[in-house]
């Protein structure tokens, strides 16, 4: 994807053929989906009608729509988008009063704190969508030995994966670029 070299040391950033999906970590909202070719969201036992009685219950602190657009790959959002043939929605993210009080701790749910909850209930499905998207990458640094004819080897001294968008395995990448170069001049 991309190549940089400094010194004798190259730095690669590549997509991540096989990231974890980020439904697998510690999050705050479950992710209800209901799609007919695609596994989405959370593993979970409700029927559609079960889901949208659920949505409107009084356990539930904050409930987002999940749309998603199919057409020659997926993305989703907690907006709709604007093509009718290819979207719609597929569920909801949710989050329980009772969730936000024990990840909270607190007892009384305020206006900032429903909207910190949204925010990341919001930043949980970028992440996913980011997933599905494939936007996911690591890095690998090499050394390079040059041998008296020209020729070239390289030896891998460091990678890492699971970076969800390209900034910030570039930020990453270019540090420890750095970190090579300086350890060695």
């Amino acid at each position: 994807m991309e190549t940089i070299r400094k010194g004798n040391y190259e730095l690669e950033i590549l997509q991540d053929e096989s990231p974890e999906s980020p439904r697998e970590w510690g999050n705050l909202g479950t992710m209800v989906c209901f799609h007919r070719r695609y596994n989405l969201g959370d593993k979970h036992n409700f029927s559609v009608e079960e889901a949208e009685e659920m949505m409107k219950g009084k356990d539930i602190c904050v409930s987002l729509p999940l749309y998603l657009y199919d057409h020659g790959g997926i993305t989703m959002s907690t907006g709709s988008f604007s093509c009718k043939w290819d979207s719609g929605q597929v569920g909801w993210i949710f989050v329980t009063k009772e969730q936000v009080r024990k990840e909270y701790n607190v007892k009384k749910i305020s206006k900032d704190l429903i909207e910190k909850v949204t925010r990341v209930l919001e930043g949980e499905v970028e992440t996913y969508d980011q997933y599905l998207t494939g936007d996911v990458y690591g890095y690998r640094i090499s050394q390079i030995d040059v041998c008296d004819k020209g020729c070239e080897h390289k030896d891998e001294i460091d990678s890492c994966w699971g970076y969800y968008g390209i900034e910030s395995v570039e930020e990453e990448g270019n540090s420890m670029l750095e970190y090579y170069l300086n350890k060695c001049a």
